[in-house]
């Protein structure tokens, strides 16, 4: 990046963190040009290629590793949550293995996205807040609030559009909901017995031991029985309103990729649907059609569960990593710990937190980090400026 022309000598220049004023002109930006004086203008060391070949390799190495580990301990915690297979339903045993690798792909994708410079500060520095005494002080109801509503209800959402929020809303505890029974259910953890083989009492057993006793037909029972399409009603109108939306909106289909976007909301529908129909068959057709519905429900739900790691879907995993960050910052402002631009003294953002940045920068081996003090204008301004008197000398 060139430097603007009001940029004065490097020696002259406002060291690392310095506010607006704290030295030289208000005006002055971080020099980034190309011959920019400092160890990062140096050119790479010796070691430096063999460590750029070598990174990949060990983050791979480390993402494999933390994969097989988190699959063999989930393996264990199914056998013995199902009491070594004696609650276990091997009519299941398709969803169980989806299961094994979706832990598996989880683990992979998040340990290779830790490793990255940026999402490591973020993962250090959120949980480094929430277990924070001293931010649990200053605010003991933060990150309660912070959980329901950046988590469960998504408020930065209804900010966009109200239409998207609900839509959101509608898919979120659908899939909460579809998980809490479905995944438990698939590792024998939660099984349901008669005592008189048909019914209607029923009694709920988590790792062999009873919860509680129903009557499946009375309401208590209905839910139990039914909680999955109840599921799949909240997240067939809110999955549809989004495949409607990436059809119809502009700014949607200009950026929309078919396997990233459209895929995992056509997979939601072909799920839910396909669960409705059977619930269809066993009441209304007596099981007609059931099987092929079975097969059909099944291969949808394994390929979704094995698609999650790697597709959209992952930003699941990742969403409750940002909750930290948000407590970091909202921590430091507690603390008016609010940095100015350096050109016109409006306010960025919290002090730590633009250090923040520029730590991922200087990472990422980036030597304009402290543009990082400049509010979005003022960088548009100084580019603007650089471009007239350096590269469009002399236009008017």
């Amino acid at each position: 990046m060139t430097e603007p022309p009001e940029a004065s000598a490097a020696a002259a220049r406002p060291g690392p963190g310095a506010r607006a004023g704290s030295a030289g002109a208000p005006g002055t930006p971080p020099s980034a040009g190309p011959g920019a004086a400092g160890p990062q203008a140096a050119g790479p060391g010796p070691g430096t290629a063999g460590r750029r070949a070598a990174g990949p390799r060990s983050v791979t190495a480390r993402a494999t590793a933390a994969g097989v580990i988190v699959s063999v301990l989930l393996i264990l915690a199914i056998v013995l949550g199902s009491r070594l297979l004696e609650n276990f339903d091997s009519a299941l045993l398709p969803y169980a293995v989806a299961t094994v690798f979706l832990a598996f792909g989880v683990a992979y994708r998040y340990t290779v996205w830790v490793s990255a410079p940026g999402a490591r500060r973020l993962f250090k520095q959120g949980w480094r807040s929430f277990f924070s005494v001293a931010n649990f002080r200053k605010a003991p109801t933060a990150l309660p609030r912070m959980i329901a509503t950046y988590l469960g209800f998504q408020k930065f959402l209804g900010a966009r559009s109200h239409a998207r929020w609900a839509a959101h809303q509608l898919i979120f505890w659908g899939c909460i909901l579809a998980s809490l029974i479905t995944f438990p259910l698939t590792w024998g953890w939660f099984t349901f017995t008669s005592g008189s083989g048909s019914g209607p009492g029923y009694e709920m057993r988590i790792w062999g031991f009873k919860i509680i006793g129903f009557d499946s037909l009375d309401i208590l029972g209905w839910l139990m029985f039914h909680g999955l399409d109840i599921a799949a009603v909240l997240v067939i109108p809110g999955a549809s309103y989004f495949l409607w939306r990436r059809m119809k909106d502009r700014g949607a289909i200009t950026g929309q990729r078919f396997a990233y976007d459209l895929v995992p909301l056509i997979a939601l529908i072909v799920i839910s649907v396909t669960g409705l129909l059977l619930t269809f068959s066993s009441i209304f057709l007596h099981g007609g059609g059931y099987e092929f519905l079975a097969v059909l429900h099944m291969v949808s739900v394994v390929f979704t569960l094995i698609y999650i790691p790697f597709g959209k879907f992952f930003h699941i995993v990742q969403r409750p990593a940002a909750v930290g960050m948000q407590l970091f910052k909202y921590t430091a402002r507690q603390d008016q710990e609010v940095l100015g631009c350096r050109r016109c003294e409006e306010p960025i953002d919290t002090g730590p937190y633009v250090e923040n940045l520029r730590g991922t920068m200087r990472d990422l081996g980036l030597d304009f980090d402290e543009w990082a003090e400049y509010c979005p204008r003022c960088k548009r301004v100084l580019r603007g400026s650089a471009y007239l008197s350096q590269v469009k000398k002399g236009f008017k």
